[in-house]
C-alpha cells in the first residue's frame, strides 16, 4: 500500500499526525503544500510533533484562494504522475484539500477523505464549499460520527462511508503526555478563560469582530487570548487592537504551538472560540472543558447535543451573558466524547490495507 498524504495547515498536521506515525515511511509520501500562513512555521510545527520531514514541499506562493488552488493543482500533478499511489489522503476542508481532490481525480487516483461529512449549512464559510466538493469526489469517506455519516448518505455521495471517530482524539492521547514538558508558556495559577478567533466570516467583518470583542470585554473576566496572525491584522486594520491591549482583563499573547494550546485548554475554566477543531478537542476526557461557540451555526453538532458546547451567536450581549453564566458553573456532566476512543487512525489504516 502506498498513500500520498497531502497537508498544508496546522489542523491538518495535527489530525494526520497519528496516521503518519502509524503508517510508516515505506507506505506513504508526505506532501506539504505550504498553505500555512507561515510556511516555515508549518514545517517547524511538524518537527515539534516528531513527524518526518515531508517528501515534497510545494512552496505555494499565492494567497488568493483561486490562484492558490490552481497553483497546488499544477505542482501536485507533477508529483502524482511520478509514483504509483494507491490513494491520496486529505483531511478536513482547506484549499489544500480541494486542490488535492481535483488533482487526484484527474490523475485517476482514489481519494481518501479523513473527517468527511461535516456540515455547517452556512454558505458564508469557504470551508463549507471545500468539504462538500471533496466529499463528492472521494472514494473513501471517513466520517467521525453517525451524524456526519447521515449527511453523506443524504447527499448521495458515491464513495464508501466508514464511521471511524476523529483523529484529533488520537492526537491528544499521544501528545498530552508530553505537552507540559514541551510547552514554553507559563500557565497562570488563577482562574482564566481561553479564547480564540480566526474564522474569516468573523474576523474579516468589522461589525462582527467588534461585537465579539465587546462581548468578551464586557464580561469583566480574565481571558487569555492567543491571537491568530489573521485576526491581529484585521484588528489593526479596523482600529480595534489598541482597545484590546489596553483592557486589563484580556491578556493577548502571540499565536501558540500545539503543546502550549493543550496546556491552556487543560488549565482554563472554559473556552470561547469560533474554532471547529477546539470544539472537538475540548470533548477529550483529558481536557473536558465547556466551549462557548461564537458562531451562528456549528459543524460539530454532536458537541452541542451532548451539552459539551453551546452556540452563543455573535451578539455582544449574548456573548457577555453566556460567559458570566458559564463562569458560575463551568463543570461538564458528560464524560464521553462523541469523537471516538483514540483509535481512529488505526481503524482508517486497517480499512485501507484491506482495500489495497
Amino acid at each position: 500500500m502506498k498513500i500520498a498524504l497531502v497537508l498544508g495547515t496546522r489542523p491538518e498536521i495535527i489530525k494526520l499526525a497519528p496516521i503518519i506515525k502509524k503508517i510508516g515511511s515505506k507506505n506513504c509520501s508526505i506532501i506539504f503544500t505550504g498553505q500555512h500562513y507561515d510556511r516555515k512555521m508549518g514545517l517547524g510545527f511538524m518537527h515539534a510533533l516528531d513527524l518526518p520531514k515531508p517528501n515534497y514541499s510545494l512552496n505555494i506562493t499565492k494567497s488568493n484562494p483561486q490562484l492558490q488552488i490552481s497553483e497546488i493543482i499544477a505542482k501536485l500533478s507533477k508529483i502524482l504522475s511520478k509514483d504509483d499511489f494507491d490513494s491520496v489522503m486529505v483531511q478536513g476542508d482547506t484549499n489544500t484539500v480541494l486542490a488535492a481532490g481535483i488533482c487526484s481525480l484527474k490523475s485517476d487516483i482514489p481519494i481518501s477523505h479523513v473527517e468527511s461529512g461535516l456540515r455547517s449549512n452556512d454558505w458564508r464559510m469557504p470551508e463549507e464549499h471545500n468539504r462538500i466538493a471533496i466529499d463528492h469526489l472521494s472514494e473513501f469517506l471517513f466520517a467521525p460520527t453517525k451524524n456526519t455519516k447521515f449527511n453523506l448518505i443524504s447527499e448521495k455521495v458515491h464513495g464508501q462511508i466508514f464511521v471511524t471517530g476523529n483523529t484529533v482524539i488520537d492526537a491528544i492521547n499521544i501528545y498530552s503526555k508530553i505537552s507540559k514538558k514541551k510547552s514554553k508558556l507559563l500557565i497562570p495559577s488563577s482562574e482564566f478563560i481561553l479564547s480564540t478567533l480566526h474564522r474569516a466570516e468573523n474576523v474579516d467583518d468589522k461589525k462582527t469582530l467588534s461585537s465579539i470583542l465587546k462581548g468578551l470585554i464586557n464580561s469583566n473576566k480574565k481571558i487569555i487570548f492567543p491571537i491568530h496572525p489573521r485576526t491581529k491584522k484585521r484588528l489593526n486594520e479596523f482600529g480595534l487592537l489598541n482597545k484590546l491591549y489596553q483592557n486589563e482583563n484580556i491578556q493577548i499573547i502571540d499565536s501558540v504551538g500545539y503543546f502550549e494550546m493543550l496546556e491552556l485548554m487543560k488549565n482554563c475554566s472554559f473556552i470561547v472560540t469560533d474554532s471547529g477543531g477546539i470544539q472537538e478537542e475540548a470533548t477529550s476526557p483529558i481536557i473536558r472543558k465547556k466551549v462557548l461557540v461564537v458562531r451562528k451555526t456549528t459543524d460539530r453538532p454532536e458537541s452541542v447535543e451532548n451539552k459539551l458546547s453551546e452556540i452563543v451567536g455573535l451578539k455582544e450581549k449574548n456573548i457577555t451573558n453566556s460567559i458570566i453564566t458559564t463562569m458560575k458553573n463551568p463543570e461538564l456532566h458528560s464524560k464521553k466524547t462523541p469523537y471516538g476512543k483514540g483509535d481512529t487512525s488505526e481503524k482508517i489504516l486497517n480499512i485501507l490495507k484491506k482495500s489495497f
